[in-house]
């Protein structure tokens, strides 16, 4: 859909754009193809895509899908998806909460033998919460998403690099992430005021920790990221105090071959594994 078609099915339907709710919908024709192109996805992919809008990504996925479940918040929107994907027998709308929805369950329900992605314009206000909930879940072959392109940056940040930071760490340790392309504010409607970008997120089936690991490691990463101006054994300090001396604290880094008065921003995950651990063993 343009945005003339936009705007006159929105208007048949007395909707109005909710800003509480991140709402921009993709009005050039082009962008959901190319989404879809670019995610290879085809009829052995079930479809799990949040906030469809309009449905302009949602009809194109339908083309290329076994199955789309598309689950929107917004009740009003109900009857325009209706609307817009009438005919289409392998879409089903889902009006719930993602961020309050057994993720795993409802795809395997809705979408039984297919293999399950998920692929979505995310409304601004849930970015972080919902691909946290679709890692998390660990159901997916691959998660493609458009998020502020600022977002983008930090899933995809480099360690010392002003994007990088705790989410970078986690995405990067579960996922291996990539920028696919850019989309300019005039693709949507209302016009966003920052440029969008499409990401995917392929999940890693190997991690370098044993998952009762994870917590510390997750702990410390937090931990170095907490106060980005200290050092890194001042940042640690302050989340590991009740446990370890800072004397203590300085001579874990400084095993671990770093220089105390680096800053955790400097740190990969296999670096933040060795501190990690190292951490623990000095609790022991």
């Amino acid at each position: 859909m343009d945005a003339h078609d936009t705007k006159k099915l929105l208007l048949q339907h007395g909707f109005k754009f909710s800003k509480s709710m991140g709402q921009n919908f993709l009005i050039d024709r082009n962008i959901p193809e190319k989404i879809v192109r670019l995610s290879g996805i085809d009829l052995s992919d079930g479809i799990l895509e949040v906030g469809p809008g309009a449905g302009a990504l949602t009809a194109e996925l339908s083309k290329s899908a076994g199955k789309v479940t598309a689950v929107e918040l917004d009740r009003r929107l109900i009857p325009v998806l209706k609307t817009t994907l009438e005919g289409r027998g392998n879409i089903e709308i889902l009006e719930s909460d993602i961020l309050k929805l057994d993720i795993a369950a409802t795809v395997r329900e809705k979408m039984p033998g297919l293999r399950h992605r998920v692929c979505a314009n995310l409304p601004y206000n849930i970015t972080t919460p919902a691909l946290s909930a679709f890692i998390d879940t660990g159901v997916f072959e691959t998660i493609t998403v458009m998020v502020q392109k600022e977002v983008a940056e930090r899933i995809c940040a480099d360690p010392g690099t002003r994007q990088y930071g705790a989410f970078s760490v986690y995405a990067n340790y579960y996922t291996e992430p990539k920028q696919l392309f850019d989309v300019p504010p005039e693709c949507f409607m209302p016009r966003p005021a920052v440029t969008s970008t499409v990401v995917t997120l392929r999940p890693r089936r190997e991690h370098i920790l044993p998952p009762e690991d994870e917590r510390q490691f997750f702990r410390t990463v937090r931990a170095a990221f907490g106060q980005r101006r200290k050092t890194l054994v001042n940042a640690l300090y302050t989340a590991f105090g009740n446990e370890l001396g800072k004397d203590e604290i300085t001579d874990i880094v400084t095993l671990c071959g770093f220089n105390p008065q680096i800053r955790g921003e400097t740190l990969g995950i296999e670096e933040f594994a060795k501190l990690s651990a190292e951490l623990t063993n000095a609790k022991k």
